[in-house]
C-alpha cells in the first residue's frame, strides 16, 4: 500500500471477509470444534496478506469500484488504484494533498502501534531477566507434566508480581511463573500446549495485523476474537486430556487468573487472555464435548469452501449504467470508475469491447479499454456533454460519420502481432445510412473502417485507434463479414502466359456474439437471434473466417487479345516452394474446396475488359491462438483457351503486410 486509496481498498476488502466470517462462525459456534473456530481466521489472515484487487478481482463486493469512485470525487484522480503490498510502504516526500496527509497519518499510526507493542514486549523481557531460574521442585513439576502428556519443555523463570503463568518468546521461548506461589499442573499443561503448538507466534501475527489496520474497528474486533479462539483451542486440548472433577476445577482456575496486566502482549501466551474474555471461555468449558472424528473432515470442507472464493475473488462482469439522479460529477465518476475496474484481460476482449463502444457509441465501454491516461479527458468530455444536454447520457463520439448498424455487428480484418504484447488489425462496421449526403442505393453498402492496435499496459489490455474512421463503399453481394473485395487484403501476384494472376486473401477474426431468443411464436417460426452488444472483456476469438478472390489481368499484346475466348485458373495457397500442391484442371463454373483450392474458367468474347474476375471462396476454422499468418504463397495454373499456359508461384507482396 503506497497511498490512502490502496489502504482503503485493502482494509475494506478484509472488512467484508471479516463480517462474513463473524456470521458464519456464529452459525457454527456449537457445531464445529474450537480448532475450526480458530482455523477459520486463517482465511481472513490470507486475505489480509494478498494485495486487494490483484488481477482485477474483488471479494464479496466490488470494493475497487467504490474506492475508485470516492477517489475520483474527492481528488479528481482517474488512475487505477493498485495494491502492490499488503503493508504500508513509506513515501519519501512531503505530502501535498489531503489524501497524502491522511496516508501519512495512517502510516504514522502503524509505526506508533508497532513501537508501543515492541516497548511492551521489551519491558516484559526485562522483567523476566530479573527473575530467577525455576527451582528443582518447580522444574521437577514441569518435567512431570511434560512427560505425562508427551509435551516439550523450555527454560522456566520465576518472576515476582506475576499472577499467571505464560510462554514468552517465539524463537527462544521462556515459561514465566509467579514467584513464591504454587502453580497447578493444569496451568502448566495449558502453557506447555501453547509451547508445543507455537501459539505465541500466532499471537504475534495477530498483533501485526492489529498494527497495520489500527484504524479499522471491525478488524480489531476480529483480532480480539481470534486471540480468544486461540485460547479456547488450547482450553479444548487441555479438557481432552482431563477427566471428571479436573475439568470443573480447570474453569475455577481460569476465574482466579483474570488479569489484564499482560493480556495480549505480542510474542506471549497469557492464560487469562484478559479478564473480559474469561466469561466466554468459561461458557465454552461448560459446553465441552468430544467431537467425533468425522468433524475434522467437515471442518476442513467448510474452511476450504470459504477460502477458495474469498481468496480467488471474482472479476467484474458488467459495468455501471445507472441513471443520473445524483449530482453530475459523482455519477460520471461512478460510471468511469466501474469501467476502469472492469479491465480487459485479453486482446480479443479489448477489441470486442472497443468495437461495441463504437457500435453503441458508449463512453463506458470505451473507458473499459482506454489507457488510464485518457480517462480524465474522457470524463471531461462526458461532463461537457452533460452540461449541454437536457437529458445527460454516456454517448461517446467515436468519429464515425453517422450512426452504425448495431445488429450488423463488427469484424476484425487481418489481425497481426505487432510487438511482443500488441496486435493490429482493421475494425469494420456497417453504417446505417449513406454518410455525408451520399446517394442511397439498394445495392450499395457503406462501411466504416479504422485501423486499431490492442496492446497490454500493466495488467490490462487497451485499444489505441491508429487513424480516423474511413468510409468504404461496397456492392459486395456476399456481405462483408466473411471478406470483401473493397477492403484491404493480403495480395499475391505473378505474371505468365500474357496474364498477371492476382490473389487477394483476407482473414476475419470472430468473437461469437450471437444470442438465440425464444418468443411466443418460436414453435412456429423458430427462435430468432440477435447480436449481444454487451462487452466481453475476457473474451477469446472463437474462430477465424478466411476468404480469397482470384482475378486475371491481361498484360499481353493487344493484337493477340481477340484470339482469346476462354481463361481459366486453378489455384491453392501453400507455405512451401518445394512442395507445390497438385492442382485440378480448370473446368466449367467456379468451384473450390474448404482447404482453399479454387478452379474456375470464364468464357469471354468481343471487346472484353482486361481484368477477368475468376471468383473466390472461403472457409472457417476454430481459432487456436496462432492463426495469424496468411499463406506464404499461392500456386496457380493459368489456362488460356483450355490450354495450360503457365505454372505460376504467386509471392505475398509488401513483406507480408496487408495493403491498408
Amino acid at each position: 500500500m503506497t497511498d490512502l486509496w490502496g489502504f482503503l481498498l485493502q482494509t475494506l476488502t478484509a472488512s467484508g471477509v471479516a463480517a462474513l466470517l463473524l456470521v458464519v462462525k456464529a452459525m457454527f459456534r456449537d457445531q464445529l470444534p474450537p480448532r475450526w473456530q480458530f482455523a477459520a481466521w486463517g482465511v481472513l489472515g490470507l486475505v489480509l496478506l494478498v494485495p486487494a484487487g490483484m488481477g482485477g478481482r474483488y471479494v464479496l463486493l466490488n470494493w475497487p469500484w467504490l474506492v475508485e469512485t470516492v477517489k475520483t470525487v474527492f481528488s479528481g484522480d482517474y488512475s487505477l488504484t493498485r495494491v502492490t503490498a499488503p503493508i504500508p510502504l513509506p513515501r519519501l516526500r512531503v505530502p501535498e494533498t489531503a489524501a497524502e496527509w491522511l496516508y501519512a497519518v495512517y502510516a504514522a499510526g502503524v509505526l506508533a502501534f508497532l513501537l508501543r507493542y515492541a516497548a511492551t514486549y521489551l519491558r516484559l523481557r526485562m522483567a523476566l531477566r530479573r527473575g530467577t531460574p525455576a527451582g528443582e521442585d518447580r522444574a521437577a513439576q514441569i518435567g512431570a507434566v511434560a512427560e505425562r502428556y508427551g509435551l516439550p519443555v523450555c527454560p522456566a523463570v520465576e518472576v515476582p508480581g506475576l499472577t499467571s503463568a505464560f510462554i514468552c518468546g517465539v524463537f527462544r521461548p521462556v515459561l514465566a511463573l509467579p514467584a513464591g506461589e504454587a502453580v497447578d499442573d493444569k496451568v502448566l499443561l495449558h502453557e506447555l500446549l501453547h509451547l508445543k503448538y507455537r501459539d505465541a507466534a500466532w499471537g504475534l501475527v495477530i498483533c501485526l495485523f492489529r498494527c497495520v489496520h489500527w484504524c479499522n474497528p471491525l478488524l480489531w474486533i476480529c483480532a480480539g476474537r481470534a486471540g480468544n479462539d486461540l485460547e479456547a483451542r488450547c482450553d479444548q486440548r487441555v479438557l481432552e486430556r482431563l477427566e471428571g472433577e479436573a475439568r470443573r476445577d480447570y474453569g475455577r482456575i481460569l476465574l482466579s487468573m483474570a488479569d489484564e496486566r499482560y493480556a495480549r502482549v505480542p510474542g506471549t501466551s497469557s492464560m487469562a487472555n484478559g479478564g473480559k474474555n474469561i466469561r466466554r471461555r468459561i461458557q465454552a468449558i461448560a459446553r465441552f464435548k468430544r467431537y467425533p472424528a468425522g468433524m475434522a473432515l467437515v471442518s476442513v470442507c467448510v474452511t476450504v469452501t470459504l477460502a477458495v472464493p474469498l481468496l480467488l475473488g471474482a472479476r467484474a462482469k458488467g459495468v455501471y449504467e445507472g441513471g443520473y439522479s445524483v449530482p453530475w460529477g459523482i455519477d460520471i465518476s461512478a460510471v468511469l470508475a466501474s469501467a476502469r475496474t472492469t479491465p480487459c484481460t485479453t486482446y480479443a476482449g479489448a477489441l470486442d469491447t472497443y468495437a461495441k463502444a463504437v457500435l453503441d457509441q458508449n463512453a463506458v465501454y470505451r473507458a473499459m479499454c482506454a489507457p488510464l491516461e485518457e480517462q480524465a479527458a474522457l470524463a471531461e468530455e462526458l461532463k461537457q456533454a452533460a452540461d449541454r444536454s437536457e437529458w445527460p447520457n454516456v454517448r461517446w463520439d467515436s468519429g464515425l460519420p453517422c450512426w452504425p448498424n448495431t445488429q450488423a455487428g463488427y469484424s476484425i480484418y487481418n489481425l497481426e502481432p505487432a510487438d511482443r504484447e500488441a496486435y493490429e488489425g482493421l475494425l469494420v462496421v456497417e453504417l446505417n445510412y449513406p454518410p455525408n449526403g451520399l446517394p442511397a442505393e439498394e445495392s450499395r453498402t457503406y462501411l466504416g473502417t479504422q485501423r486499431v492496435r490492442a496492446e497490454k499496459q500493466a495488467d490490462r489490455w487497451v485499444v489505441l485507434p491508429q487513424e480516423p474512421f474511413r468510409t468504404v463503399e461496397t456492392a459486395n453481394e456476399l456481405g462483408w463479414s466473411w471478406g470483401c473485395e473493397d477492403l484491404p487484403a493480403y495480395v499475391y501476384q505473378s505474371t505468365g502466359g500474357g496474364f498477371m494472376v492476382v490473389a487477394r486473401y483476407q482473414q476475419v477474426f470472430v468473437v461469437d456474439n450471437t444470442v438465440e431468443e425464444d418468443h411466443d411464436m418460436s414453435w412456429l417460426s423458430g427462435a430468432s437471434s440477435r447480436l449481444d452488444t454487451t462487452p466481453k472483456p475476457n473474451a477469446e476469438f472463437d474462430r477465424v473466417n478466411w476468404a480469397h478472390l482470384i482475378q486475371c489481368r491481361y498484360v499481353g499484346e493487344q493484337a493477340d487479345k481477340a484470339e482469346i475466348w476462354r481463361v481459366g485458373v486453378s489455384a491453392a495457397p501453400t507455405d512451401s516452394l518445394l512442395e507445390r500442391p497438385q492442382l485440378r484442371r480448370s473446368y466449367g463454373e467456379v468451384s473450390g474446396s474448404g482447404g482453399g483450392e479454387l478452379w474456375a474458367s470464364q468464357s469471354i468474347s468481343g471487346d472484353w475488359e482486361d481484368t477477368v474476375f475468376m471468383g473466390g471462396g472461403g472457409s472457417s476454422a476454430p481459432f487456436d491462438g496462432n492463426s495469424f499468418d496468411p499463406p506464404r504463397f499461392y500456386a496457380a495454373d493459368l489456362y488460356v483457351n483450355d490450354r495450360l499456359e503457365a505454372e505460376l508461384t504467386l509471392p505475398l507482396l509488401k513483406g507480408g503486410q496487408p495493403r491498408w
